[in-house]
């Protein structure tokens, strides 16, 4: 849906068909792949939507923004959000509930590589289709 220029969705539905459709996620300007969206992300020494449109530039599909300075471009390919993390999260959270398989979670202080590993090799053996890149 376009809004004064802006692309906007109003489910995260649409984002995620947009997801599937494209080449993935970058966060990083530096790492950009062709096809790929663009979630430009804040942090305290750093302001993502400020390096929307060189995203774009440098082959991004789209770029996920939540800057309301942006809203004046007539980019199509800019999706505005109110929280460009929260988006992320919500849309990581709608894609792992499209699955219907178990989440194992390893946590602690120490050890975790290892034990990942380990229980990555124990599972490809008691299940010849997981695939696990590292």
């Amino acid at each position: 849906m376009y809004i004064a220029g802006v692309f906007c969705f109003m489910d995260i539905t649409s984002l995620y068909n947009l997801w599937q459709a494209s080449s993935g996620i970058s966060t990083d300007t530096r790492k950009i792949e062709q096809g790929q969206i663009f979630f430009a992300l804040k942090g305290e020494n750093f302001d993502g939507n400020l390096y929307a449109f060189k995203a774009l530039e440098s082959g991004a599909a789209y770029a996920v923004v939540d800057s309301s300075e942006l809203n004046h471009h007539q980019d199509g390919r800019l999706i505005h959000v109110n929280n460009v993390l929260s988006t992320l999260q919500a849309l990581a959270r709608y894609h792992r509930d499209q699955m219907d398989i178990p989440v194992l979670g390893i946590t602690g202080s120490n050890g975790k590589t290892t034990t990942k590993e380990l229980t990555r090799d124990v599972l490809a053996k008691k299940i010849q289709s997981f695939c696990y890149q590292r």
